[in-house]
C-alpha cells in the first residue's frame, strides 16, 4: 500500500513501505498547454534521474533508482532523520561532523558540476535503518564480524550514512555563480532552522567543502551582497 508523505509544487511523493521504496510523481499543471505541460514533466524525470546516477557514480550518497517511467521515478527508500528536524538535539561534535561529512559530499558534487539546487538540511537524510545490515554483517562474518560491527556502532555515526535527496531542481553547470549559489542555499537553512549554532556548522560545511573553496566563496560574497536570493 502507498502513503502519501509529501507533495511539493512540482511532486507528490508516495511511500511503498513493503518494497522499500517511494515514488516520485510529477504533477500535472492546468495552466500548462498539454503538449508542453508533458513535455516538461518528462524531461524534469529524466534529468533527475540522470543527475541522481551521476552523483551515485561519483561516490555521492544519494538514493538509488530502481525504476523510471515518463513521469514517475521509483526511489530507494531511506529510512532516518530529516536534519530540518534533528541537527538541532544531536550533541554539538556531531552536528559538527555531520555538516564536514555534508560538506565534502557537496564539494563532490561540484567537482563534477552537478547542482542540487535546494540544498537545505530538509534535503539531508542521516540513516537510521542499520540494525538489518549489522545482523546480516554479524551472520554472514562469524564472531570476527560481529565484533567488528559492534564497533561501527559506537560513534556518532557511520561516514556512510548521510544521504542527499531531491535533486528536482538540479541541473549540470560549470558556473561558480550556480556553485555559490548551492552554499548560500545551506548557510540560509542553517541561519533560519539552526540559529543557535548556525556560523559554526556553516564553518565546518566548508572544512570538508574543498573544490576551488576561495574562488567559490568569494563568488558567494558577490551572491550575498546582491541580495538577490535573499527573501
Amino acid at each position: 500500500m502507498k502513503t502519501p508523505i509529501a507533495q511539493g509544487a512540482e511532486a507528490k511523493i508516495y511511500l511503498d513501505k513493503k518494497k522499500s521504496k517511494v515514488e516520485k510523481w510529477r504533477i500535472h499543471k492546468l495552466y500548462r498547454h498539454p503538449t508542453l505541460d508533458q513535455k516538461i514533466r518528462t524531461s524534469r524525470t529524466k534529468r533527475e534521474a540522470r543527475l541522481l546516477a551521476k552523483a551515485k557514480s561519483v561516490g555521492v550518497n544519494v538514493p538509488k533508482i530502481t525504476d523510471q517511467s515518463q513521469y514517475i521515478l521509483d526511489i530507494d527508500f531511506i529510512e532516518g532523520d530529516h536534519l530540518s528536524e534533528t541537527l538541532n538535539t544531536y550533541p554539538e561534535k556531531k552536528q559538527f561532523q555531520l555538516m564536514q561529512n555534508l560538506g565534502k559530499q557537496v564539494s563532490s558534487l561540484h567537482e563534477n558540476n552537478i547542482i542540487h539546487g535546494d540544498l537545505t538540511t530538509s534535503n539531508t537524510i542521516l540513516r537510521t535503518n542499520n540494525k538489518k545490515q549489522n545482523k546480516s554483517a554479524e551472520e554472514k562474518g562469524g564472531n570476527t564480524k560481529k565484533s567488528n560491527a559492534k564497533k561501527s556502532t559506537k560513534g556518532d555515526f557511520g561516514a556512510g550514512d548521510l544521504y542527499i535527496i531531491d535533486f528536482g531542481l538540479g541541473f549540470i553547470s560549470t558556473r561558480l555563480e550556480d556553485k555559490a549559489v548551492d552554499l548560500h542555499l545551506i548557510k540560509q537553512a542553517l541561519e533560519a532552522k539552526h540559529f543557535q549554532n548556525h556560523e559554526k556548522l556553516f564553518n565546518n560545511f566548508l572544512k570538508g567543502y574543498s573544490w576551488e573553496k576561495e574562488k567559490v566563496l568569494e563568488q558567494l560574497k558577490k551572491v550575498e551582497s546582491r541580495g538577490r536570493y535573499k527573501h
